[in-house]
C-alpha cells in the first residue's frame, strides 16, 4: 500500500462527529438542483466507467442520470433547508398536560463516513409548556434530517433541538434506533446489531417519566 493510501485509511478510521449541525460549504446552494444532478452525473458517469462498467449499454446508459436526480432530489434532499417542513404549532387550548408519543416513525438515512443506507426508527415525546404540534410535523422533520448524510447522534440532537426550538420546551425525549450498512454489508459485516440514540431533557429527566415513555414505545404496534 502506497503511503498516500495508508493516509487516507488513517483518516478514513477517524469516524468522529465534529459538530451538531451538518458540515456545508459557504457555497452550497450558489447552484440550482438542475446543475448539481449534470455535475454529478458526468462524475458518476466516470466512476462507472472506471469500474470498467458499458455505460452505452442500455440498461446502463440512464443511470448516472438516474442517481444524480436521486441524490439530489431525495436521498440528499434534507440538505436544502427550503425542504424543511413547516413546524405549525398551536395553542393547548384543551390543556392536555401529559406526555405525548409518537413512536415507530420511519426513517432513511446515509452514513457520512461511506455514503451507504442507515436504515431505522424513532421514538418521539414531549410534553406541552402551551404549545402542542401536529403529529405529522413530527415524521417529517425526523425524515428532513434524516435525508442527509448523517452521524446518528447528530441527527437524535438535530431532531431533539429543532422540538425543542418549536415547542418552546425542554420536555422532549428523541430515541433513534437503526441498523447501519456500512456495519452490516461491509467490514464486520454484522448482519444482526442496531444502534440506539437517546436525547432528552426536562422532565425527561426523571427516570420515572422515562420509564413510562420506554413502555409506550416497547409495545406492539
Amino acid at each position: 500500500m502506497s503511503e498516500e493510501n495508508k493516509k487516507h485509511e488513517a483518516q478514513g478510521e477517524m469516524h468522529q462527529m465534529t459538530s451538531l449541525e451538518t458540515p456545508m460549504r459557504s457555497d452550497a446552494f450558489d447552484k440550482t438542483d438542475d446543475q448539481k444532478i449534470k455535475i454529478i452525473q458526468e462524475h458518476f458517469k466516470i466512476i462507472m466507467e472506471t469500474l470498467g462498467l458499458d455505460c452505452t449499454d442500455d440498461s446502463l446508459k440512464g443511470t448516472p442520470y438516474r442517481f444524480a436526480k436521486m441524490y439530489v432530489k431525495e436521498i440528499f434532499s434534507g440538505l436544502n433547508p427550503e425542504n424543511k417542513p413547516k413546524m405549525s404549532v398551536f395553542e393547548n387550548k384543551y390543556e392536555y398536560n401529559k406526555m405525548l408519543v409518537e413512536s415507530y416513525i420511519t426513517f432513511n438515512s446515509s452514513c457520512e463516513h461511506h455514503f451507504l443506507p442507515i436504515v431505522g426508527i424513532a421514538h418521539v415525546g414531549y410534553i406541552s409548556s402551551g404549545k402542542v404540534i401536529g403529529i405529522s410535523k413530527i415524521n417529517r422533520i425526523v425524515q428532513y434530517y434524516g435525508k442527509r448524510p448523517q452521524v446518528q447522534e447528530r441527527m437524535t440532537m438535530q431532531i431533539f433541538n429543532e422540538l425543542k426550538k418549536a415547542l418552546d420546551t425542554e420536555d422532549v425525549i428523541v430515541v433513534v434506533q437503526a441498523e447501519h450498512l456500512c456495519v452490516s454489508s461491509r467490514g464486520v459485516q454484522d448482519k444482526t446489531s442496531f444502534t440506539t440514540t437517546i436525547e432528552y431533557g426536562g422532565k425527561f429527566t426523571d427516570v420515572i417519566l422515562q420509564n413510562s415513555f420506554f413502555k409506550l414505545t416497547e409495545k406492539e404496534r
